[in-house]
């Protein structure tokens, strides 16, 4: 490790440790806290069931950066490559269009064999998976709808596929020994004022109740509902709103995701936290960048992903809320994407970690606005990066931006040849 980052750190630690920061406390529990990485980044959300087809769902995917994933091998090279420039051990998020078999299989038949591949490689790795359902780029979903739709045996073939998925997920929690969180989003809704809103309402809850029926260990599996606002195709009405989803998680004990791009732009998913903490059996988060609504650019260390972080951290969350990331962008270096984006969500716990927040608290309750504010202003620029740069150093990874000489170094290699 390098003298100036180790000196750098001693001086930081001082700092923290005038107000009672325990800087290698804050780097202990941060090594504890697992990113779910989303393997979509790498190749678009193409997926190698219907390699090929059209993205449905609403979902678009911007630019064409050589080099985007083709197989399952070539995938898993990839997130190889940015995990390893990423401090600490996370899990990997799969969507069921990645199922990596030869056999012609369509969604409601997928089984765990199918993801035999990846739970070898997760193994090997060190690493926990998650999984989701894929309710879009399907013939079944061409109208928009899904587990909502009125059709019953469209309907039973995606409650169908949401079982299997189900399966499929306590399997890769068996067998890696982490809990797998299986998420159902949908993108049921209409372009136009609908007639009815209940209906459909009531048979995505009927849906969703014979999905979840059979019960898996929550050891090994646990189950989430994400919402959305809208979508392209689904503007005037959503089935599945956050009311819907808020509902029928608190009833149902699943757990509720929030999406930081699924709301109004005015909105923060970290100012809904602490609610609903109060009354879900746990949250999952989708950490995303919604610059201009649901546009899902890569995450950076902006206000609002230190504002989630800041919640998790001050309000004792971390332990019963699993984050992961979705985002993706085909303008840049996707292996760079992921780096940048998770090592920003890392950056922005581990600021939270490192700011005073007992004292806070106190001048709050005391009514001491003005400590309130003239402490969270000065700790803006403590040196939380000397500590990050500490953090990174001792657990083997490249240190601030010297990271993408590797990834470029790599894109030379490996991403370019892809085209060729």
């Amino acid at each position: 490790m390098e003298r100036n980052i180790e000196q750098a750190y001693e001086a930081a630690r001082a700092l923290y440790a005038a107000h009672g920061i325990d800087t290698d406390k804050a780097i202990e529990r941060l090594q504890s806290i697992k990113i779910s990485v989303h393997c979509w980044q790498g190749d678009d959300v193409q997926g190698f069931l219907f390699r090929g087809g059209e993205l449905g769902g609403g979902l678009a995917v911007t630019g064409n950066y050589p080099g985007a994933a083709r197989t399952a091998d070539e995938l898993r090279a990839d997130l190889e490559k940015a995990l390893s420039l990423i401090p600490g051990k996370h899990k990997v998020n799969l969507h069921a269009i990645y199922a990596d078999t030869d056999e012609k299989v369509d969604l409601d038949a997928l089984e765990p064999r199918h993801f035999q591949s990846w739970v070898d490689w997760a193994k090997d790795q060190g690493l926990g998976l998650d999984f989701n359902p894929t309710c879009f780029s399907h013939p079944k979903a061409s109208d928009g709808f899904t587990l909502s739709h009125p059709d019953p045996a469209v309907r039973r073939f995606w409650i169908d596929h949401c079982k299997a998925s189900r399966k499929i997920g306590a399997y890769f929690g068996e067998q890696l020994g982490q809990t797998c969180v299986t998420n159902v989003w949908i993108p049921d809704g209409f372009k136009d004022a609908p007639a009815d809103r209940l209906a459909p309402r009531i048979r995505l809850k009927e849906a969703l109740d014979e999905v979840f029926a059979e019960k898996i260990d929550p050891a090994v599996h646990l189950d989430a509902v994400e919402s959305k606002l809208f979508g392209i195709g689904s503007e005037a009405y959503v089935v599945g709103s956050h009311e819907f989803y808020m509902g029928y998680a608190i009833q149902k004990g699943t757990l509720l995701c929030l999406d930081a791009g699924h709301f109004h732009p005015t909105e923060s998913i970290a100012g809904k936290m602490s609610a609903l903490s109060l009354f879900t059996s746990g949250l999952l988060l989708h950490v995303s960048r919604p610059m201009r609504w649901d546009s899902d650019h890569v995450v950076i260390l902006d206000d609002e992903t230190q504002e989630i972080a800041r919640e998790l951290v001050r309000c004792g969350l971390l332990d019963r809320t699993h984050i992961g990331l979705d985002f993706f962008d085909a303008s840049i270096n996707r292996v760079a994407a992921w780096v940048i984006g998770t090592r920003s969500t890392l950056k922005a716990l581990l600021r939270a970690m490192l700011e005073p927040a007992d004292r806070l608290k106190q001048a709050e309750l005391e009514g001491d606005y003005t400590t309130r504010l003239a402490l969270t202003e000065e700790f803006k620029t403590y040196p939380f990066g000397a500590v990050w740069d500490y953090y990174c150093a001792k657990s083997g990874v490249p240190v601030r931006e010297t990271w993408l000489d590797e990834v470029r170094a790599y894109e030379r290699d490996v991403l370019a040849k892809r085209n060729g």
